[in-house]
This record gives structure tokens, C-alpha cells and sequence, in this order.
């Protein structure tokens, strides 16, 4: 089987996917921001690195797993672009200033632990740790890709938020992922042996408890080995959107690889099927939670 990634002329590169509900009819906005696998062919040319390996950073399958938000009634923004082309789970501007020709702008933030592990906005390296470029980038690169991709991504994942608190006067947020088996290079670490699935609720400051609750005690009754920001405590969405005093809460999902793809075929695995129901009995955990319990106070 054909492993490649797709690829696209950036002049055709689409940027993002939202699948609706035919009803907004719970408090709930899931996003995949780095399931993307479309590759603009100009990426491709300037890397050192083949199209598979290019892979290794992909999130895959994840909006899948998620599928079931729109016929449960909420909505699921998937990014398009993959992460190793620029990641929408970072500062808009967290850069490496070793990887470009031209001095960054002040305002950049080149001092940021995914920096220094080499993934941020616009990546150093993929998963396994093979640097993506054999040269220096221009800022306007960067700039470019952010404009063109972050941008559009992160403004309409606000309306979709904006869009449910005004509904509903509360929203949760569930930004989803995977991790791979064997660990990454990431600036929170790796994940411990054995786990199956990471909360990330920057250590209860991004949503309230009974979010962190219920869904850590719906993985636990389905048997998975559930722990809470260790070593993932949030990235980017989850600490800018989560804002449970005015009744926006953010929580992260990190699901081990191995429960559901074969992650040298880049094929979904045997427990694909069961995962994906599992993910959705979940949704329904957190649409369950009380509305007095995401309000504002």
C-alpha cells in the first residue's frame, strides 16, 4: 500500500474541515488540529526528509475516532495541513531563530519549551526527531504559512466557540490527539509505559473539575489506563481557549497510538472499531455533565 502523503500545490492547499450537526444541540466544539496529511508539494521539495517520515508528526486518524460529534450534535474542526508544515497547537509565533536566514521579529517567541525541543509553529524536526530541512527559512516563509493556515484555522475554531457560548452560555472544548506508543521528542516528555490516554487540563486551570471527571470516569469504567497532565498538560488551545470563569472550558485528549493503527502502515488497526465507539459513549459522558457545572459562577 501507498503510504505517501497527498500531496498539494500550495495554491490549492485547503485549509481546514468543519463537520456540523444538522442541530447545535450540546454545549460541546472538538477539534483535531493535527490530523492533517495534506502536503503542499513545495514542503515536500524542501525537505530533507522523505514523505513517510514527514508522517511521523501526523495525529492520524484522530478526527475519525471523534467522528461521531456532528450526529451527536456538536461540531469538529479538523486542520488539513499537517503539523510538520506549521502547528496550529503553538503560540502563533513560537520560532526557532537557528532555523531562519533572517532576523525574527521581537515579538517572537524563540525561548519557549517546544522551541528548544524543536516543534514549534513551524517545526525543526519531526517526531522521531529527524530535522525536516536541509536549509535556512526566510521569516517570510514562516509568515506566509501562519497567514495562510494558523490564521484561518484559529479564527474559525473562536467562532465555533463564540458561536456555543452564545447558545448555550457555556462551552467545553475537546482538543484531541494522539501520541505515539514509543514516545516523542516533546517539551512535556514522553508517556509513561503503559498508558492508554492523557487528560490535559493544565493542572485544573483550564476547565472545571467535572469536565476532568467525567471523562477520566468514563475511560476507567471502559478499562483504559487513564492519567491527568503527565506529561501533557495542554497545549496552546487548551490553555487560550480554557476560561471556566467566564464559562469556556478546554480539555485535551492524548490517545496512545497502539489502541487503534499500525503506525509503520499508517493503517487503522483491529482496535479501530472498538475505540471509535468507546470515543463515542465519551461525547456523550461530557454532553451528560450538568449545565449548572460549566456556567459561569
Amino acid at each position: 500500500m501507498d503510504h505517501t502523503p497527498k500531496a498539494v500545490h500550495d495554491n490549492d492547499l485547503a485549509v481546514l474541515e468543519v463537520r456540523l450537526p444538522a442541530e447545535h444541540s450540546i454545549p460541546l466544539v472538538f477539534a483535531s488540529p493535527h490530523s492533517g496529511c495534506d502536503y503542499p508539494a513545495e514542503f515536500l521539495a524542501s525537505s530533507v526528509l522523505d514523505p513517510v517520515t514527514l508522517r511521523r508528526s501526523e495525529d492520524s486518524f484522530v478526527h475519525d475516532l471523534f467522528g461521531a460529534a456532528a450526529s451527536r450534535g456538536a461540531p469538529l474542526i479538523r486542520a488539513l495541513f499537517p503539523r510538520a508544515y506549521v502547528d496550529p497547537n503553538r503560540e502563533p509565533y513560537e520560532l526557532d531563530p537557528a532555523m531562519f536566514a533572517d532576523p525574527l521579529p521581537e515579538y517572537v517567541n524563540t525561548r519557549s519549551p517546544r522551541v528548544a525541543a524543536g516543534l514549534g509553529t513551524i517545526a525543526r524536526v519531526v517526531a522521531n526527531g529527524a530535522q525536516i530541512y536541509g536549509r535556512k527559512l526566510r521569516f517570510a516563509e514562516a509568515e506566509h504559512r501562519i497567514n495562510t493556515c494558523y490564521r484561518p484555522y484559529h479564527s474559525r475554531l473562536q467562532a465555533l466557540v463564540d458561536a456555543t457560548m452564545r447558545r448555550f452560555g457555556c462551552c467545553v472544548l475537546v482538543d484531541c490527539h494522539s501520541m505515539p506508543s514509543s514516545g516523542r521528542p516533546m517539551d512535556e516528555g514522553r508517556a509513561p509505559g503503559g498508558v492508554d490516554i492523557v487528560l490535559g487540563d493544565c493542572f485544573g486551570t483550564s476547565c472545571a473539575s467535572a469536565v476532568s471527571e467525567a471523562a477520566e470516569k468514563c475511560l476507567r469504567e471502559r478499562r483504559y489506563r487513564v492519567v491527568r497532565n503527565a506529561p501533557y498538560a495542554g497545549g496552546f488551545t487548551t490553555r487560550h481557549y480554557g476560561r471556566p470563569g467566564i464559562g469556556v472550558h478546554a480539555l485535551q485528549v492524548e490517545i496512545n497510538r497502539r489502541l487503534y493503527m499500525d503506525e509503520i502502515a499508517f493503517e487503522r488497526g483491529p482496535g479501530f472499531r472498538q475505540l471509535t465507539d468507546h470515543i463515542t459513549v465519551l461525547i456523550d459522558a461530557l454532553a451528560a455533565i450538568p449545565r449548572e457545572e460549566l456556567l459561569p459562577p
